[in-house]
């Protein structure tokens, strides 16, 4: 798979269009390439993904779920996608990296180490797009 590659199923831009996602997220899902939720490999990052990223520059890993904004709880580890972190990280496959500006001015270079759950391989399509 292309380092830069970005995948995205058709449910996830449509939602992710109708929340109308800051420049630099609708400039990825514009590079994007757009498959049906079946076709979706496994390691790729989606909406309702539990996925572990690492900070490359200091090392620091997380364990975050990429949800809608109204989902979002930072205590539980579900990230908005349309925070930075869930921006960066949605669309990419484990082993990818992506630098990213935060709010703070920085810029920060994530990368994905695993994705251990992903609706569209589990089977949970139904109940997420009912």
């Amino acid at each position: 798979m292309a380092q830069d590659l970005l995948i995205i199923t058709e449910p996830d831009l449509a939602l992710l269009r109708g929340l109308l996602p800051h420049d630099d997220l609708q400039r990825e899902l514009e590079r994007a390439i757009v498959v049906a939720p079946d076709a979706v490999p496994r390691e790729v990052v989606t909406l309702h993904s539990r996925v572990l990223y690492v900070e490359e520059s200091t090392g620091a890993r997380r364990l975050v779920t990429i949800v809608c904004p109204i989902e979002a709880d930072a205590g539980k580890g579900r990230v908005s996608v349309l925070a930075p972190v869930g921006a960066a990280l949605i669309g990419l496959s484990v082993g990818q990296a992506i630098e990213w500006d935060f709010p703070d001015g920085t810029r920060r270079r994530l990368r994905v180490e695993d994705v251990s759950y992903q609706p569209e391989s589990a089977g949970n399509l139904a109940a997420l797009h009912a």
